[in-house]
């Protein structure tokens, strides 16, 4: 699985003055992978972008492209173009023009430029448009012709730096289609800074989740989505329900001081652990039925699901359910042992939580 590595991050460790933005990182990337680096501002996703781009030179570690150190090597000399949140285009320029810039600088043909144009304004559904002033278009519109103006560079890496951050929720689902389709016509490695969960989970095929310069876990959606490393990643990924509880033994867990099944093994006796129980895996039922019981003290609708709140020993459970039981319910509360997420508590706040290979 690793013989295509594309991109290889070796114990890079970045700092601003006494702050260390990246501590030790290690990550690799494949070739014609769609990777997010998904946390929260100032976790250090944006440095390790700028570092692979050659905006940044780390303090220590290396840059590996295609097996070469590229650690010291300019911007221009990578095979990589980025995309920024804020576009950059020259508004003083046509569309054609904002194209076919880098394209100029390499002093490639007239001829050449024409096509690559044409084929980029095709590629990103903005047939017709060369004429056009960047400020005549839509935000989304040029956040197409920036990956545009990236793309006719022909680079084996895209890098995208929060590029839909200032586009409306409609406009953003609609440009995250795109850039999958587009990843998949070009077949060019993306990688992806987001702090925005949905989109993470919607385009990658890798999610990096990063916390003070760590990795906290690397996998795909659904391994992130279900199996959390940490209660760091768990929390960040969605909502959740994350007790302190204790693992009475193998397939067995105490939570609020009532015994839940559930399938995960090798914790030991009576110890303490975090669970992660997803709000659309808490079923409730009849009170009698449940293991523990409890009352709805809140409820909202979402349009595809019920959101509510149920205190129930104690805790205020989020459960997400498509059938409604009014505030004041008296319900009780049932997890398939499958879904219930059993984790090792970390010794410290910044503790790492994973092996870095993927």
């Amino acid at each position: 699985m690793t013989d295509n590595k594309l991109i290889n991050l070796v114990n890079i460790t970045k700092s601003y003055g006494d702050n260390v933005v990246l501590d030790d990182l290690n990550l690799y990337i494949r070739e014609n992978e769609f990777v997010t680096l998904l946390g929260p501002s100032g976790c250090g996703k944006t440095t390790t972008l700028r570092i692979i781009g050659g905006f940044e030179t780390p303090d220590k570690g290396q840059v590996i492209f295609e097996g070469k150190d590229i650690t010291k090597t300019a911007p221009n000399e990578r095979q990589v173009n980025t995309v920024f949140q804020k576009y950059a285009l020259f508004n003083h320029l046509t569309v054609a023009e904002n194209i076919a810039f880098g394209l100029k600088i390499k002093k490639k043909s007239k001829e050449y430029i024409k096509d690559k144009i044409k084929y980029a304004l095709k590629l990103v559904n903005l047939d017709g448009f060369e004429n056009r002033m960047p400020d005549s278009l839509s935000g989304g519109q040029q956040q197409r012709i920036a990956i545009a103006r990236a793309i006719v560079n022909e680079p084996k890496v895209l890098l995208l730096d929060e590029p839909l951050g200032a586009l409306d929720l409609k406009l953003r689902q609609d440009m995250q289609y795109e850039l999958i389709r587009l990843k998949n016509e070009l077949g060019i490695t993306f990688v992806y800074v987001t702090h925005d969960q949905e989109e993470a989970l919607t385009m990658s095929d890798t999610i990096v989740v990063m916390n003070q310069g760590y990795i906290q876990q690397i996998g795909t959606p659904e391994d992130i989505y279900n199996e959390p490393k940490n209660a760091f990643v768990a929390d960040f990924i969605g909502d959740s329900n994350i007790i302190s509880s204790i693992m009475v033994e193998d397939k067995l867990v105490n939570i609020l001081g009532a015994n839940f099944p559930c399938v995960d093994t090798g914790f030991g006796h009576n110890k303490p652990v975090d669970v992660v129980i997803r709000p659309e895996d808490v079923n409730l039922v009849k009170p009698e039925e449940g293991i523990i019981k409890g009352v709805v003290t809140s409820l909202l609708f979402k349009g595809v699901h019920y959101e509510m709140e149920v205190n129930a020993n104690g805790y205020d459970w989020l459960v997400h359910s498509t059938s409604l039981f009014p505030v004041g319910t008296e319900v009780g509360i049932q997890v398939d042992p499958f879904n219930i997420q059993i984790m090792n508590k970390p010794e410290s706040e910044d503790e790492e939580a994973v092996e870095l290979e993927i």
